[in-house]
């Protein structure tokens, strides 16, 4: 019996010369619409659709494979002679390949303009339904989405020798497929009619590369991104220079560029261990940076930058200076990249913070589950802040108020940030009480703590971290307020001349 492939492809790529190669091995090839006409434009013999089925294309090609002719000859069990002899009694025939990718219903969704029209005219139904029954019965049809998987097909059916585990890990291609499709369709489904916590959900992402390991050695790791595009995320960044990025490098990276995201003006930011060690901001990228290293020079050591501006020679200089492993910016004028090139290792990539993404969900694997919560993307303005003291702060502490709010917001709690002149001074990260990360915060500002800011992410449930501030030299606070001790950080405050504003905002990061 003549072998039968069944072609029907939204990918032409290698099309011509797939379609050529089963001619060659004996096949006889049925197709539908576009893949039809492609397939003899090439001069090549092919049957339509309609011819087996005996029944027209109908409603612009909406219904045309969903047909007892096509899916019997799919799911006919080759070894089960019930099977087989029921397609014969009804005049069909089985098929042995099918070559099927789907509508495009990623690229229009992503398109800027597209309309709910356009996307529920682009939902394959016959596509995925075609490719789930052949990959059902994957023992006896062979079944192919990716284009990149004919060679190895070709050459199989050659030899003969087309394996059992070959051909599952083809089906399981397929269905990994019509899954990651038909995710895609009830996300953006989901999204139109504005449901916060539909009953199941199923999120996909493609793969971006293999990592050599996880975040330690013996843990194994990959990279994955989200369909729709962010070009201001390190998934969508560009690589220009050094070594392959790690786990840690990512997580880091990702950080960074977070922080980097809250600032409008010339911005640096170095982050290690994903804390933010030093943020500066000026009126040019060369004093940011200058002062973000100037904020803890120890700890920038091998850490991560990334800078919102474009680097010239003057900044790349001071960044090459250092240890750093990952260097980030919306771009490198040329000479500024071949002075950072120098170093074979370092990793320079093109992105811009000021694009990122940050409306969305935030998702969290727990053991047996999964948290999903909005993204921590709130703000602060002047005019929201409620001064509570009886002092209130001067403009230029306002100016590092903010900064050191929109520091501490990346800074795992309990977490400080002490921040003068445009730059953090000392942040106290990820401790067990307020006022111990207080402690290290101050400890590390020294003597600049004289007359800088605090801010705290979380509301102060008694005064002792007013008083460790005091005694430091501290001369404004902002925090989230809302304890029912407040008064008592407010009366400490009046003790010793501190202006205090309060956000109404936590900024717990866990």
């Amino acid at each position: 019996m003549t072998k039968r492939a069944l072609l029907s492809v939204s990918n032409k790529q290698g099309l011509s010369d797939f379609a050529q190669e089963l001619i060659s091995l004996g096949y006889e090839l049925i197709s539908t619409g576009g893949t039809k006409r492609t397939i003899e434009e090439a001069g090549i013999e092919v049957r339509s659709i309609s011819e087996i089925t005996e029944f027209p294309e109908i409603m612009d090609g909406r219904v045309k494979t969903l047909h007892p002719a096509v899916h019997s000859g799919l799911l006919a069990r080759r070894d089960n002679g019930e099977d087989m002899k029921q397609l014969q009694e009804l005049g069909f025939g089985p098929i042995d390949l099918v070559a099927v990718n789907l509508y495009p219903f990623k690229e229009t969704i992503a398109k800027e303009d597209v309309t709910e029209r356009e996307a529920i005219e682009n939902v394959d139904i016959g596509g995925p339904t075609m490719l789930r029954s052949a990959a059902k019965n994957f023992e006896n049809v062979t079944v192919v989405t990716d284009p990149a998987d004919y060679d190895e097909i070709v050459e199989g059916l050659k030899r003969g020798d087309l394996t059992y585990e070959f051909r599952r890990s083809l089906a399981a291609k397929v269905f990994r497929h019509t899954a990651h499709y038909d995710a895609l369709i009830a996300e953006y489904f989901t999204g139109l009619s504005g449901e916060e916590a539909p009953e199941t959900i199923t999120k996909t992402y493609e793969h971006v590369q293999s990592l050599r390991y996880g975040e330690n050695p013996h843990q194994s790791a990959s990279f994955y991104r989200e369909v729709k595009e962010d070009r201001g995320s390190l998934a969508y960044a560009e690589q220009l220079h050094g070594k392959e990025l790690s786990y840690n490098n990512i997580q880091d990276a990702n950080a960074a560029l977070e922080v980097a995201a809250e600032f409008t003006n010339p911005a640096a930011v170095a982050v290690k261990h994903m804390n933010p060690c030093g943020v500066g901001t000026a009126d040019d990228l060369s004093q940011a940076f200058a002062k973000a290293y100037e904020a803890d020079p120890v700890s920038i050591f091998g850490g991560i930058v990334a800078l919102n501006r474009k680097v010239n020679k003057d900044t790349a200089e001071q960044l090459s200076g250092i240890f750093l492993e990952i260097i980030m910016a919306p771009e490198y004028d040329e000479e500024a990249f071949g002075i950072l090139a120098k170093k074979k290792n370092v990793r320079i990539i093109k992105v811009d913070p000021s694009i990122t993404e940050t409306t969305g969900e935030k998702l969290v694997s727990v053991r047996g589950g999964l948290l999903v919560q909005d993204k921590d993307e709130g703000k602060v303005a002047v005019t929201d802040l409620r001064t509570v003291t009886e002092r209130a702060p001067t403009d230029k502490e306002l100016e590092d108020l903010l900064l050191s709010w929109q520091v501490v917001k990346h800074v795992k709690s309990n977490a400080i940030v002490i921040a003068g002149e445009d730059r953090t001074l000392g942040v106290g990260a990820g401790q067990m009480n307020r006022v111990g990360a207080a402690a290290i915060a101050l400890g590390q500002a020294g003597e600049k703590a004289r007359g800088a800011v605090m801010a705290s992410d979380a509301f102060f449930p008694m005064p002792d971290t007013v008083e460790t501030a005091a005694k430091a030299g501290i001369k404004a606070i902002i925090q989230p307020g809302g304890s029912k001790r407040d008064q008592d950080s407010i009366d400490a405050c009046n003790e010793h001349g501190i202006a205090m504003v309060f956000t109404g905002m936590r900024h717990f990061k866990h």
